[in-house]
């Protein structure tokens, strides 16, 4: 009898601490679990466009409710690619050369040992032309420090295969990425090659339309895509004047830049201009004909500062700093007349571009042509003969004068002074010295 009533007083226990158990475990349910409203849940408030809106809308659907994301968010996986991307170099291949010269230093001819680079090579002859016939009339004159970045911005879109900001200096302005009226388009088979080639518009002049087939206006459209389609890109300029002002598009992780500077003897790009650009040089026509030139002219003063940039910008490069480092190459033009074959193979080793047999059959044909070939802006050179013709056009007393404001640059980069006339014309006295440039 004892042991019946010990069993119900433990069965009547069981059920008070089951019941309290069970109490205690409803009231932390009910703070734990979000009480309802008659409200409608929070929504993201994320635009149609928004790229982040698959991501929002299925988190919508869960128990939790959802405050209006912040606009700078970015998927964790997404913020390190973009982060890394900066930091990272090209790694397709694709180099992006760069060949600066000054006016009448040969840059034309050595500028289609790129642009015969036929498939791979997306070539741009002086797109830079614009850029500085603008900046120089609404200046009244150029601004050295403005001019310089705005050519380094200008460049770096191109290399990038983007025309707008270049659009913006054609005049008059391109209609729909249109224009008639680019500087110089034959001398880019980029520009006239079939899948750049729009339709003939009649009653639409173009000063510098492609010479192989008959296109209308160039659109940019369709030059961009055959860029972006191209493996290599290569820009030819004789507008920047300091190779240091380069730095932030050398530097740039989206491109691949190698500088290549082409140099030639002052008294012989004197000499060129002078019957190239006749109507500039009558100042030093008439110094021609009475033997004096006096050194405190504006002619002779802008002479001396023309060679002074070349050799400043020579010798940032020559220096090798860090961010040229494998980047820079300095080639005089005489070599490349005495020896085209062997320097254009050097400047290919240089840029890392294959040297293709259609090229070197380009500069095969091209060096070897007749005295007669071309005219004073033709690329068909018999460029041995050439290199030196310049010696029996110009009198003693200019060369003097020459030697006397860029003598610092003339010894940095070999050329040989003359003391008389006999010196100048005597083809037996050799005017370089040679001279290796190191470039890697």
């Amino acid at each position: 009898m004892r042991n019946k009533y010990a069993v119900i007083f433990v069965f009547i226990v069981a059920l008070v601490i089951i019941e309290k158990e069970n109490n205690i475990i409803s009231r932390v349910s009910d703070k734990l679990t979000p009480r309802q409203t008659p409200h409608a849940p929070l929504k993201p408030n994320v635009s149609a466009a928004d790229p982040l809106k698959p991501t929002m809308s299925s988190l919508s659907s869960s128990s939790c409710p959802l405050t209006e994301p912040s606009a700078a968010f970015t998927p964790p996986r997404r913020r390190l690619v973009h982060l890394a991307e900066p930091t990272r170099r090209r790694r397709d291949g694709g180099k992006h050369i760069l060949l600066l010269a000054a006016t009448r230093t040969g840059s034309s001819f050595v500028g289609e040992f790129f642009n015969q680079q036929d498939g791979t090579m997306f070539y741009l002859f002086e797109p830079l032309w614009h850029v500085e016939r603008k900046l120089s009339a609404a200046a009244g004159g150029t601004n050295s420090s403005v001019s310089a970045q705005t050519y380094r911005d200008v460049l770096q879109q191109l290399f990038l295969c983007d025309f707008t900001l270049l659009e913006r200096f054609i005049e008059p302005p391109p209609a729909d990425h249109v224009t008639a009226a680019l500087f110089r388009r034959e001398s880019s088979a980029s520009l006239c090659e079939e899948s750049v080639c729009s339709p003939v518009v009649k009653d639409v002049f173009e000063r510098y339309h492609c010479k192989e087939r008959s296109c209308g206006p160039l659109n940019f459209t369709l030059a961009s895509r055959s860029c972006l389609r191209k493996v290599h890109r290569a820009i030819k300029t004789v507008r920047v004047r300091q190779l240091e002002s380069l730095r932030p598009l050398v530097e740039d992780p989206r491109l691949d830049v190698r500088v290549i500077q082409l140099v030639r003897d002052p008294r012989a790009v004197l000499a060129s201009r002078m019957v190239a650009f006749s109507y500039k040089y009558k100042n030093w026509k008439q110094w021609q004909a009475n033997g004096e030139v006096p050194v405190d002219d504006e002619e002779v003063k802008r002479l001396k500062g023309n060679c002074e940039s070349v050799r400043t910008s020579a010798e940032v490069g020559l220096r090798r700093p860090a961010w040229l480092h494998r980047r820079y190459m300095l080639v005089r033009y005489e070599d490349i007349a005495r020896y085209p074959m062997q320097k254009a193979t050097e400047m290919y080793r240089f840029s890392g571009i294959p040297f293709t047999p259609q090229v070197r059959e380009w500069i095969r044909k091209n060096t070897q042509a007749s005295s007669e070939a071309g005219g004073v802006y033709s690329t068909q050179k018999n460029s041995s003969k050439q290199v030196e013709k310049w010696r029996f056009t110009i009198p003693f007393n200019l060369a003097q004068m020459v030697q006397k404001v860029c003598g610092p640059a003339m010894k940095l980069f070999g050329y040989r002074f003359v003391y008389n006339e006999d010196m100048l014309t005597n083809k037996s006295y050799s005017l370089l010295d040679e001279k290796t440039f190191h470039f890697a």
